[in-house]
């Protein structure tokens, strides 16, 4: 029988472990959120690191860089959609493509929502 103090210490480390594997999974699957705003409308879409880092950067310069460079980009967009327990998150809701253009705008967007990362 484990006494008092083993079990507690166990409790958290398994706490620790959990934890730590938790951040480890977020870093994996950070995903990067920017505007992009054009003259009749205004979208959000998502980048994962792996996808930022082939695009050759990791902000929004690299994003705009690389649609007027290719001429399209193929992305995630996103919403915010409620979660399996009610709270409000943002996810991908469609993969489309984005032609470049003159009056395009880039931008760094922040979320209070959790992200969900795109497939």
């Amino acid at each position: 029988m484990l006494s008092r103090r083993k079990f507690s210490t166990r409790i958290a480390l398994t706490a620790l472990a959990l934890a730590a594997a938790q951040g480890a999974w977020a870093q994996e699957t950070k995903v990067n959120l920017f505007k992009v705003i054009t003259v009749k409308d205004e979208i959000v879409i998502g980048f994962s690191d792996v996808e930022m880092r082939a695009l050759g950067g990791t902000d929004a310069g690299a994003v705009a860089h690389a649609l007027a460079q290719k001429g399209d980009v193929t992305v995630w967009q996103y919403g915010v959609r409620r979660g399996p327990n009610g709270e409000p998150q943002q996810a991908p809701t469609a993969k489309i493509g984005l032609i470049s253009n003159t009056s395009l705008r880039i931008e760094p967007y922040k979320t209070p929502y959790t992200i969900v990362p795109h497939e």
